[in-house]
């Protein structure tokens, strides 16, 4: 008789989305650099996440209808909202995803810190008037609906208030899914800037992958906004285009720094390191590749190891830590792989802190 045939692994107890577990429905909000449980938090159903959208469509009608100077005003309060709360959220980010303490602080009170850009984005929603003498046009921006705004774990408050506040300012009603990451510091950000709307206007959505698709293609969703990866933005891309909404995506990047000749050396090895090194990163536009003049090379390189030394690894709640945890153990072990394989293929390892 033929040998039997080998069986698949029975399935895992719960479900694994970027390196974060769902189990009975809930996302398991893990501390990165200790690998503790933070909080349990609620997956939104489908029936959860329709309601939701419904009330938005709602809102939005009379929310459209409040002049312009009354909703940035209304926003500005919100931003103060967070303010008073920015301290607790700081704490929050670095437990949830792992930012140095200070890193999470400037995040959290620059994302209160928006009236002047709130002052912009009214003057950009003002009616215009077009041509000199006669005839002249005149152009009135109208809100779309509702936006869903599927928002990122690496800024997890600042990128929410970048994209929510010129939707709000311009009368559409918002429905927002923090990263399954970082899920607490988004729900803070949106409870703190709602306080200060009318009911339904700004709402918050919780889930991985599949609520955030099921949210794209709600028929009851008219614009997306989504900061995130490239993989994630064509699916979301593909979700819009059966409805044609509007669409406005911020995704990842490979940036290089040029570094020439006559450059200032100090000056090219000190932004060499903070901009790679910074948020562990964990940046669309941090330094990821780094071309040198090759009568520089040997200098720049003695001067950028000399400064990534004094950046302190470890627990980000330490303020003497200057680069955190990774995100999770699936991002840890995927950046060491490339490491090594980069290692296999020639590079050389010119410093290297203790890896947690």
């Amino acid at each position: 008789p033929s040998p039997p045939l080998p069986q698949p692994p029975p399935p895992l107890p719960f479900k694994m989305v970027q390196g974060v577990k769902i189990v009975d429905g809930c996302i398991v909000d893990v501390n990165p650099a200790t690998g503790d449980v933070i909080e349990r938090v609620p997956v939104a159903t489908e029936a959860e996440l329709s309601e939701s959208v419904r009330i938005a469509g709602e809102a939005s009608v009379a929310w459209s209808c409040v002049p312009l100077e009354e909703r940035i005003a209304l926003l500005k309060r919100g931003c103060e909202a967070i303010g008073d709360i920015a301290a607790e959220m700081a704490e929050k980010t670095t437990e949830e995803m792992g930012k140095p303490i200070a890193e999470s602080m400037a995040e959290c009170f620059e994302a209160a810190d928006k009236s002047d850009f709130l002052d912009l984005i009214r003057k950009a929603n003002e009616d215009e008037v077009l041509g000199e003498g006669k005839p002249q046009s005149l152009v009135v921006r109208d809100p779309l609906g509702v936006v869903a705004i599927i928002s990122p774990w690496n800024f997890p408050s600042g990128e929410i208030v970048l994209l929510a506040l010129p939707a709000l300012a311009a009368g559409n009603a918002v429905v927002v899914k923090p990263s399954e990451v970082a899920p607490i510091v988004g729900r803070m950000t949106v409870e703190a800037l709602a306080s200060a709307l009318p009911p339904g206007v700004l709402q918050c959505v919780q889930g991985d992958g599949a609520v955030g698709k099921a949210l794209v293609e709600n028929e009851g969703v008219n614009m997306v906004a989504m900061t995130g990866s490239t993989a994630t933005g064509k699916s979301i891309m593909g979700g819009c285009a059966l409805g044609l909404k509007r669409l406005v995506l911020e995704l990842g990047g490979k940036d290089p720094m040029v570094v020439f000749g006559d450059a200032d050396l100090d000056k090219a090895a000190a932004d060499a390191v903070q901009h790679s090194l910074e948020n562990t990163g964990q940046v669309c536009c941090s330094v990821e590749r780094v071309f040198v003049d090759s009568a520089k090379k040997a200098e720049f390189e003695d001067k950028v190891v000399e400064i990534a030394k004094t950046w302190k690894v470890g627990n980000g709640k330490d303020p003497e830590n200057k680069v955190g945890p990774l995100v999770s153990k699936m991002q840890r072990d995927r950046v060491a792989e490339q490491v090594g394989a980069a290692v296999d293929a020639g590079a050389r390892v010119l410093s290297k802190s203790s890896v947690p």
